[in-house]
């Protein structure tokens, strides 16, 4: 079962997902320069936005970090008593010990973080902790490995021996352990919907069940400037100018933004048996619905507050068939029409919905559930597409079509 959202969001004057050069991120589309907010941006303020509405329980999170070891080194000192530096020496041997690396070149605090970003839950950090207690006599006679100085081949084939040895050298019963305990985190929500890839840990690995596209502006976009001053608040009545001065690019664009999820790959990531299945699994379709709509990019907010509600969301629920994005409504760009009395959103809707009704045979959606809200009246559509007054009203309606349950 896949389940489609089509959102429709203007944004007031924003720089939302910049470049290298602080820029708004923007692209080519149709012949046209248009505004985009990558797919990682959107997916981070999903993820941000689960936490922010509560959405989810803790254990149903994933915190994405190279500071695993800062984490549980915290736990043993605040919960069993452990000196830092001794139990932060627990936590690297238990990540080595399993084939992770971790930071060489930093120095202090910075050299215990992990060579790449890794997802865990709360509950992983907790029994991490509790594990390497227990444990704490067997393994505090461990040595920890370090690499021989020497010219670059060297250090690597050192470093990739210190590596070895240390798994070898941990004890295979916690090792066991702290494997089973760094997989479980894949029945994590966030990471069951976005994936996650671990070059030393390929049976770790997780296919994404969700799909998000870079947003992209419906109308063409027109990048502004803002000149902005500061004057320091004790310089002296008789000194005039400013003490610090800049340019920042913005824009104001209507976004299209787009998502599948694909259900049964969903329920498959989060290993469920059949009790979890019928209360976890519409729980997390119904977060991700309520997060994707609702998620607003924290780029330049301090600034420019932007904090707009998308104006359109279209939900499809169907049972297979390929995912299609309706992007290609918005190839000439949508605009305002004044003497009509319609604006940059009107205008976009109404290309969306006529893409839509001639796309559904190839979408193989002739029978699927097709439901929209908006914050306007719309004019009467196709009888196949239902049109919800309240928001909540899609969610439920969407969610007991996706997974056959009420959220």
């Amino acid at each position: 079962m896949k389940l489609e959202l089509h959102i429709l969001q203007n944004f007031a004057p924003s720089n939302l997902n910049r470049d290298d050069t602080g820029a708004p991120k923007d692209c080519d589309f149709g012949g046209y320069r248009r505004s985009r907010i990558s797919s990682q941006c959107q997916k981070r303020a999903v993820r941000q936005q689960f936490v922010l509405s509560g959405l989810l329980a803790e254990d149903d999170i994933g915190a994405r970090t190279k500071r695993l070891v800062h984490e549980v080194a915290s736990e043993l000192v605040s919960q069993y008593g452990h000196d830092r530096e001794p139990a932060a020496e627990l936590a690297l041997g238990a990540l080595e010990g399993v084939g992770l690396g971790r930071n060489k070149k930093g120095e202090g605090e910075d050299g215990w973080k992990t060579e790449y970003l890794l997802f865990v839950p709360r509950r992983v950090v907790q029994s991490l902790a509790k594990l390497l207690h227990e444990n704490r006599e067997d393994l505090a006679a461990l040595a920890q490995p370090s690499a021989e100085s020497g010219d670059e081949t060297k250090k690597k084939g050192a470093k990739k021996a210190a590596k070895k040895g240390a798994k070898n050298a941990y004890p295979k019963e916690i090792q066991k352990e702290v494997e089973a305990l760094l997989e479980d985190a894949r029945a994590t929500v966030d990471l069951a919907l976005f994936g996650r890839m671990i070059a030393d840990k390929p049976k770790w690995n997780v296919e994404a069940a969700c799909q998000v596209a870079h947003a992209i502006s419906t109308n063409r976009v027109q990048m502004d400037f803002d000149f902005f001053t500061a004057v320091d608040d004790f310089k002296p009545d008789d000194t005039a100018g400013s003490d610090m001065m800049g340019t920042i690019q913005f824009n104001s664009s209507c976004y299209y933004r787009y998502a599948v999820l694909d259900v049964d790959a969903l329920a498959a990531n989060l290993q469920l048996d059949d009790d979890s299945k019928s209360t976890l699994l519409p729980k997390a379709v119904d977060a991700f619905a309520r997060a994707f709509v609702a998620a607003i990019p924290t780029g330049k907010q301090n600034s420019m507050a932007a904090h707009n509600f998308p104006s359109y969301v279209l939900g499809v629920v169907r049972d297979g068939g390929q995912a299609i994005s309706l992007s290609n409504a918005f190839l000439k760009p949508a605009r305002p029409t004044p003497h009509k009395e319609l604006d940059l959103v009107d205008d976009s809707i109404g290309k969306i919905e006529d893409y839509f009704g001639r796309m559904r045979e190839a979408m193989g959606a002739e029978d699927a559930t097709a439901i929209t809200w908006a914050d306007r009246d719309l004019r009467d559509g196709s009888s196949a597409v239902v049109r919800a007054q309240k928001l909540n009203d899609l969610y439920t309606q969407l969610v007991s079509r996706a997974v056959g349950a009420e959220a």
